[in-house]
This record gives structure tokens, C-alpha cells and sequence, in this order.
């Protein structure tokens, strides 16, 4: 078991303040927020063009004693929204870098590892797939997923132009979805077209400790 444990919740677009308040009211020493959007698991609204909406991701990295205090006071905070609200997950963290020092779980030589109910599956690939992979996700079984703006690093054999590396912007798709369903899921987005040059993307997976819906039940 992990020291650490991350905090992810996904809710709609200007609604972070309240749960990062809730999130520090009760023991966290704080977290980030990025924007990203939401992909709706619903064919018929993608199809309508209503699949897409703003969100905000908030992160927080804590002790994992203090964990289940700050996810039960964040879905407090969320009780009396709408159905479907956000989501709200848990992940392993086995290092943490904080004020210079390095802190880390101690492992047992068996390195025993933890069956998850769910997995994030994370895929990060060139602007404009990311639809293109949810699609393919979509017909895996997995439901929505939400997608950052992002950017390549360059390397040394990357183009130039007037001498600058030109660093393509990426997009990341974050989907959680059932362990069963974990590897169906990523062979549709390995047969992608878009993923099948050398450089053109990288999907991973890491075990979720915990996933609930947030809003009224």
C-alpha cells in the first residue's frame, strides 16, 4: 500500500474553488487545477454535437491517512448538485519530491501487487485524435473521457524551422473504466490509425484505488 495517494475530481468548468476549499477545509495542504473537456459516452449527443463540455480537473497529493477524510468531505461538498456532477477517483502515489526531500513507500521484496477495480487509462497523442480515440474507446466499452490541451518535447532529430524545434501540440485523454474491460479498451486505440507511426502517441494505465460519482445519488 502506498504512503501517498492522488485525489482526482472532475467536475464542470468554474466549480473548482468550492471543492478545493472543502478539499482543505478538511486536511489537504492544498492541490492544482487544469481545464480540459469532457467527452460524453453517449453516441447520440456526440452525434448531435452536444458531447463536449468545459471541466475542471483538480489534483490533490496527500497522505493516505488523510485521504478517505478528504474525498468524503468533497462529496459532501457536492451532495446537493445534479445528478452526475463529476467524478471523483483515488491513485497510488509511491514517491513524493516536497521541499527537496524524497519520500517513498517501502517495498516488500515479494512486491505484491493490488488487484483495481478500475483503471485510468491515459492517452496522449496528437492535436485533434483525441475524438478519434474516445470514439475507439467507445466501442471498447468504455463510457466518457476528459481531455487536456498539451505539448511535445522536442528532440534532437525533430524538424526545425528558422533553427527552432517545432514541438507539436498534444492532446491527453483520461478515461477510468472497469479492469475488465481495461485491455479491450487499449487494443482499440493501439489499431488507430494516428497511433501507428513511431512518435505519434503513448497510452498507459494505472491502477484506481477508489471511483464514485459525485452530485445527487
Amino acid at each position: 500500500m502506498s504512503m501517498f495517494k492522488l485525489i482526482a475530481v472532475i467536475v464542470p468548468h468554474n466549480k473548482a474553488d468550492r471543492i478545493s476549499s472543502s478539499a482543505v477545509n478538511a486536511g489537504s495542504a492544498g492541490g492544482t487545477v487544469l481545464m480540459g473537456r469532457g467527452l460524453t459516452g453517449s453516441k447520440f449527443l456526440s452525434a448531435l454535437g452536444l458531447g463536449e463540455s468545459l471541466k475542471d480537473i483538480l489534483l490533490f497529493l496527500c497522505d493516505k491517512e488523510k485521504t478517505n477524510q478528504i474525498s468524503v468531505e468533497i462529496k459532501k461538498t457536492c451532495a446537493n448538485e445534479r445528478k452526475n456532477f463529476g467524478k471523483i477517483f483515488i491513485l497510488d502515489s509511491q514517491v513524493m519530491i516536497k521541499a527537496g526531500n524524497i519520500f517513498s513507500e517501502e517495498k516488500d521484496e515479494g512486491g505484491d501487487s493490488m488487484d483495481y477495480s478500475y483503471q485510468l487509462i491515459s492517452v496522449i497523442l496528437n492535436k485533434g485524435y483525441a475524438d478519434d480515440a474516445m470514439a475507439a474507446a467507445r466501442k471498447a466499452g468504455a463510457g466518457g473521457g476528459t481531455v487536456l490541451n498539451a505539448r511535445g518535447t522536442a528532440r534532437e532529430d525533430d524538424e526545425k524551422f528558422f533553427g527552432m524545434h517545432i514541438v507539436p501540440e498534444k492532446e491527453m485523454l483520461m478515461m477510468v473504466v472497469p479492469s475488465e474491460k481495461k485491455d479491450d479498451v487499449l487494443k482499440a486505440i493501439k489499431e488507430l490509425p494516428c497511433l501507428q507511426q513511431p512518435g505519434s502517441g503513448i497510452a498507459f494505465c494505472s491502477g484506481v484505488d477508489s471511483f464514485d460519482i459525485l452530485g445527487k445519488k
